[in-house]
């Protein structure tokens, strides 16, 4: 089984309502396997949102109640993992019969992270945590660890995540190759021009398929209790999507898409993977491992370390 179709859902939360959320989530599941889709991709932050326009009222030295507030609110819309919302998608993903990668805000404690989530008709599979969030995503979100480096198998090879502009680090993307990735899903908030760009030349790098897509977000789908400071218009757009689909010699097959909510489609052979190995392997007959070695470290990081005398 070589061929498969793959799916980028390009579409927005439902802004302050996770619960709501999730059952869309649910509904272009269903509509993305409608479709024959054997793999979907979901933007970042898509279950408990991407603050675009939000500055959580911070400002070097200060902070403020109302800032205090909004981040509590944002908080309380993330999602534990495991947890009530990800058995639900399980069970959604497990009745599509598809496999799925998902942008989410993970809880855990006092912390928030920008999350991407593995399923498979299997189950839960998996997550990866944002190593590096960037800019005044800091002002929100921790950071990963490389102990969320992993893939998950399918049945057309390896399929992981990496997020946004962790695209730009090139030890993590060569951390991904090691792996053998062949479904490289980019979940991201880039809605430039340029993004597609990059993605081309991660496919013609790693020589795998890339599907990255990002929300179609205005002002409405934003919660109306954090304050915007990019617009208060409700139709005005804060992300404008871009949802484009790869093969591994950088040909584009679908997209880029800035027309509105919609999923993206694309009918891809694994065959091809090989077929653009031939003249370019990057961590294998092109790799000069007595020259260059990159060392990852997997081993997850705790502030706390609990030991007990024998």
């Amino acid at each position: 089984m070589t061929k498969f179709i793959a799916a980028a859902v390009q579409a927005a939360p439902i802004g302050g309502d996770t619960a709501a959320t999730v059952e869309k989530t649910k509904a272009l599941i269903r509509d993305a396997a409608s479709r024959g889709a054997n793999v979907v991709v979901f933007p970042e932050a898509f279950i408990g949102g991407y603050p675009k326009g939000a500055s959580f009222d911070i400002h070097i030295g200060g902070r403020t109640p109302t800032g205090r507030q909004e981040f509590a609110d944002y908080h309380a819309g993330a999602i534990a993992v495991p947890g009530p919302e990800t058995h639900d998608i399980a069970e959604a993903v497990r009745e599509a019969g598809i496999h799925l990668t998902i942008g989410v805000i993970e809880r855990d404690g006092g912390t928030l992270y920008c999350t991407a989530l593995y399923f498979t008709p299997d189950g839960f599979a998996g997550k990866h945590r944002k190593l590096m969030p960037t800019a005044a995503e800091r002002l929100c979100w921790g950071f990963g660890d490389g102990s969320t480096l992993g893939t998950v198998d399918t049945p057309w090879g390896p399929m992981g995540a990496v997020i946004c502009w962790e695209n730009y680090m090139p030890m993590m993307r060569m951390a991904m190759y090691g792996k053998r990735v062949a479904i490289y899903c980019a979940p991201t908030a880039d809605d430039r021009d340029s993004w597609a760009a990059t993605m081309r030349h991660i496919a013609l790098e790693g020589r795998c398929f890339v599907i990255s897509t990002c929300q179609y977000l205005t002002r409405a789908d934003f919660p109306a209790t954090m304050v915007n400071r990019i617009t208060e218009e409700p139709s005005d757009v804060l992300m404008r999507g871009g949802a484009i689909i790869i093969d591994p010699l950088g040909r584009v097959v679908a997209g880029p898409d800035y027309s509105g909510e919609t999923i993206l489609t694309a009918e891809l052979d694994t065959d091809d993977i090989a077929r653009a190995q031939f003249d370019f392997d990057v961590v294998g007959h092109y790799a000069r491992p007595d020259v260059f070695t990159l060392i990852v470290n997997e081993d997850p990081q705790s502030p706390v370390v609990a030991t007990r005398t024998p």
